[in-house]
This record gives structure tokens, C-alpha cells and sequence, in this order.
């Protein structure tokens, strides 16, 4: 029996109206999904502490989220969920929290990718079926969705969202009824589907972490006393204070199940692997760590090869909150100009890129941060930031700044120019939105009203994170997997 429950609530819905399922991707950069699980084996009830790790991956996902929570001792099949628009905060409240009861348990916090705003696209998915049920949550994007869905389609399959997540949800239902365990249907569904995932997905007895083989997209592992946690990143771990075990390989499946002993096994894939780079340029909580990389320590160095690439005569050196601040300290560190606090951001406004409209991003910019005058007046200042999408937002940095009294203000940006769209599920839009493809970086700094640009040389990027194989596609179009040859926004609604 599945006991559902979905919210709509309307502060959140009006921010998800219909320019985004219309439009796509014309709202600007935005996050990936985030995703959580967890099985306590003593039996304790696992909700709160998967909206405390919901809580701490919010900045991954702002449009949607849930929770499905089972009783591993219960009867199978039995799983509670509830799943609405909004903020975690705002989507749970107590009430509905103690509704959910059990002792194993996965949440999801979303942005969407492919298909639209709607809380039918809400995740985790839920499926009950002849094997009792799979729940699965998902960050990703699959770049052969359309080609598995109408296959699924001619075979009699019905979609009831228009996501991915739902094509491997259903792959794996499938396969499970001729597979002996769930981890061999998973298998058997990896073959066939291709793009960036890490899944988390929990069956009546079994919580399980899945890993794409490029390992695009992060997923680690933690222990809390007696119950097994997965997360997108390291930050949720500590939020619920389970300690860091390690991050899930690239192609890898982990188990945990009644025994307490974690099983691993590998898809039968072979190819290199390409984590994502703008996770420690931008995606990626500063306080994680990602397959054995500090976010923090990344973002440092990448503000360091700027200075070193672009160095200016200026008095001071800030960056733009929060993805910025790191990479502006690493170019205060090595040039030796000092670093300051040029905004107040206002904490309470949520991020200007899941706006429906270019008017209210434009003004719940000014709303979010505003320009300290005492800082910046008469200075020469330095401006760094984790990239250039459209041009919008930094242009009205420049400008607020400039009002504010600063004689000068060189930007400095810690991400190669934006060229080519992400089929992964990271919002790179489509060329023809990216003002860098448009554009030469002498044409752009006009346009933004900066005294000097420089952009992170693309050569620099593997600095960031030592030898850790890294894609960077949508700066060279290097994609490390066959990608469509069509616009990807004809990839949103199938």
C-alpha cells in the first residue's frame, strides 16, 4: 500500500508558473537535484533526519522536494510519502513529519531538468508493483530519454510525470520481475540507459546507492551508530551527524540491507571517468567534500590562477556571495590585495535564477544583496564571480557597485566562458543563450560595464582538483558520452 500525500503550496507556486514548463531553460543557470536515504537498523524513525539532510542540500534543488519513508518489519509495499513545491522548510512542517514513520527512508530536493514545475514531477517516485515497491530518487539527466520512453510507450507503459527519473524507475520495475534480486534489475537497467546519474533508491528491505560509470554526478556514503546514509554531498552527513565513510565510485551500486554489512558490485561498463567541474565551481556546498576533494580548497586555488592570469592594480578584492567568496579570497591571497565584504546579502530572498521572468530575476537581485558604500567608495575593486550566463545579473553588480561610489571595478570570473549546453542535468542553456557564444570577452566586458574581464583559462581548470578526471563540455564541447545532435531544449517536454 502506498500512502501518498502531495502539496501544492501557493508562495511556492508562483514562482514555478508556466514560463518554466514553457520555456525551459530560459530562466538561467540553476542547480542540480539533491538526494538522501537512509536505514536505521535499530529500527528508529528516519524523517527528521532526512529533512535535516534535505535541509542542508537545499541550495541543489529550490522548486520541489520529498520524502517516502518505509518499515523494513512491516508489511512490503507499505511506504508513506509526501511531496510538494517549495522549500524543505516550507513543504514539512512537523505535523506531516510525524506522519511519516518508519526506519528506512530516501528525500530528494529538485530543480527540473527535463520536464516541468509541476508536483506531479516532484520526487521520490513511487512505484508499487507485482514485487511489492520501488521507491527512487534521482540527479541527473539522461541524454536518450526520448528513445527509451517511446520504446516504453509502444510496449504499453503509462508515464504519469514527464521526468527521466520515471523512465528508470519503471526500467527497473520491469526488470525486477524476471530478475532474482533488485540490484541484478539494476544492473540489467544500467545497460541500457545513458547520461548522468546517482540514484538512491529503496526497496521493502534494501536501501541502495547507484552511481553513473562516468561519475558525473556525486553520491557518498556515511554511518550514523547503526543506520547507513547516502547523500549527494558530504554536508548532509554532518547535518545529521553521521560521519563520512567515503564517496560511491564511479559505475558502482551499493547496498545495505538487514545485515548491517554494505555489499558493492560494479557495472559491467568500461570508460573514463568525468565528474562534473562546476560542482567545485559553483554547485557544490562549500563545506563538502567531493571524491576526495575540498570544495573550499578548489575554489581557493581557482581565484589563485586568476590572479596569476589576470593580475590588476586595485585597492580590493571581493566576491560575489556565497559561490564567489572563496574564489575571491584565493585572489586576494596570491596578488596580495586585500580581501573585503562588499555585499549584505539578505537571507531570506531565494536564489534570483528560479524567478520566472528576466524582470523579476533583474529585481530580486537588488532585493537579495545590497552594496556596502563605506566599503567600496573610491576604491579600485575586483569583482570575482563563478561565471557569466547571460550577463544579466553581474551587469547590475557592476552597476550597483559603481553607484556606490567605486572608481573602478575589474571582474574576474572563476569558469571558462559558458559555449556549449550540459546534456546532464546541469541548466547550461542552449548556445543561442549564452552570451560568451555570441560574444568575444572584449564585446562582453562592455556590455557589463566592467573596466576588465578574464575568465578562468580552461587549461587551468584541472588545478581545482588535482588529477581527478573532470568534464568540462560545456566549456569545449568534449562530452564524454555520445550526446544528442538537437537542441537540448527539445530534450524537456517528451
Amino acid at each position: 500500500m502506498i500512502n501518498s500525500m502531495l502539496s501544492c503550496n501557493s508562495s511556492s507556486a508562483c514562482r514555478t508558473c508556466s514560463h518554466t514548463c514553457q520555456n525551459g531553460y530560459e530562466t538561467g543557470l540553476r542547480e542540480e537535484c539533491g538526494v538522501f536515504g537512509i536505514y536505521d537498523l535499530d529500527g528508529n524513525d528516519v524523517s527528521p533526519s532526512i529533512y535535516y539532510g534535505l535541509s542542508a542540500l537545499q541550495h541543489r534543488g529550490q522548486e520541489s522536494c520529498g520524502i517516502a519513508v518505509s518499515d523494513t518489519e512491516g508489511p512490503k509495499g507499505h511506504v508513506s510519502f509526501y511531496k510538494g513545491l517549495g522549500l524543505v522548510n516550507e513543504v514539512f512542517k512537523e505535523s506531516k513529519l510525524s506522519e511519516l514513520s518508519g526506519n528506512i527512508g530516501i528525500g530528494h530536493v529538485r530543480y527540473s531538468t527535463t520536464g516541468s514545475t509541476t508536483v506531479e514531477n516532484a520526487q521520490p517516485l513511487v512505484l508499487n508493483y507485482l514485487k511489492g515497491s520501488l521507491t527512487l530518487a534521482h540527479n541527473g539527466n539522461l541524454v536518450n530519454a526520448m528513445e527509451l520512453r517511446s520504446q516504453m510507450e509502444n510496449t504499453g507503459a503509462i508515464f504519469h510525470t514527464s521526468i527521466d527519473s520515471e523512465i528508470i524507475a519503471y526500467g527497473i520495475a520491469r526488470k525486477r520481475i524476471h530478475s532474482k534480486t533488485v540490484e541484478d534489475a539494476i544492473l540489467e537497467t544500467v545497460k541500457e540507459i545513458r547520461g548522468a546519474y546517482a540514484l538512491v533508491i529503496m526497496s521493502p528491505r534494501k536501501l541502495i546507492g547507484v552511481r553513473d560509470p562516468f561519475g558525473l554526478k556525486p553520491l557518498c556514503i556515511g554511518k550514523r551508530n547503526n543506520a547507513w546514509v547516502l547523500a549527494s554531498e558530504s554536508c548532509a552527513l554532518s547535518s545529521i551527524g553521521a560521519e563520512f565513510v567515503r564517496d560511491v565510485k564511479p559505475g558502482e551500486i551499493v547496498t545495505f540491507d538487514k545485515t548491517g554489512a554494505m555489499k558493492s558490485e560494479f557495472m559491467p561498463i568500461d570508460v573514463t571517468a568525468a565528474h562534473c567541474i562546476f560542482e567545485y565551481i559553483y554547485f557544490a556546498r562549500l563545506d563538502s567534500t567531493l571524491d576526495g576533494i575540498s570544495v573550499y580548497d578548489a575554489r581557493i586555488r581557482g581565484g589563485a590562477s586568476l590572479a596569476k592570469t589576470y593580475p590588476v592594480d586595485a585597492d580590493l578584492v571581493v566576491g560575489v556571495p556565497d559561490s564567489g567568496l572563496a574564489a575571491a579570497k584565493g585572489f586576494s591571497e596570491e596578488s596580495g590585495i586585500p580581501f573585503g565584504i562588499a555585499f549584505h546579502k539578505n537571507s531570506y530572498i531565494g536564489r534570483t535564477f528560479i524567478k520566472p521572468s528576466q524582470k523579476e530575476r533583474e529585481s530580486s537581485v537588488k532585493i537579495k544583496l545590497s552594496v556596502l558604500e563605506s566599503v567600496v567608495k573610491g576604491k579600485r575593486i575586483v569583482l570575482v564571480d563563478d561565471s557569466i550566463v547571460r550577463g544579466t545579473t553581474i551587469t547590475n553588480l557592476i552597476t550597483m557597485i559603481k553607484n556606490a561610489g567605486a572608481t573602478e571595478v575589474h571582474v574576474r570570473i572563476s569558469s571558462p566562458p559558458f559555449l556549449h549546453p550540459c546534456y546532464f542535468g546541469t541548466d547550461v542553456p542552449s548556445n543561442k543563450q549564452l552570451i560568451a557564444h555570441t560574444h568575444s570577452t572584449e564585446e562582453i566586458r562592455k556590455k557589463i560595464g566592467a573596466d576588465s574581464l578574464g575568465y578562468m583559462p580552461i587549461d587551468q581548470l584541472q588545478n581545482m582538483v588535482d588529477d581527478l578526471p573532470i568534464c568540462k563540455a560545456c566549456f569545449d564541447s568534449k562530452y564524454p558520452m555520445e550526446v544528442p545532435n538537437h537542441d537540448i531544449s527539445e530534450l524537456l517536454e517528451n
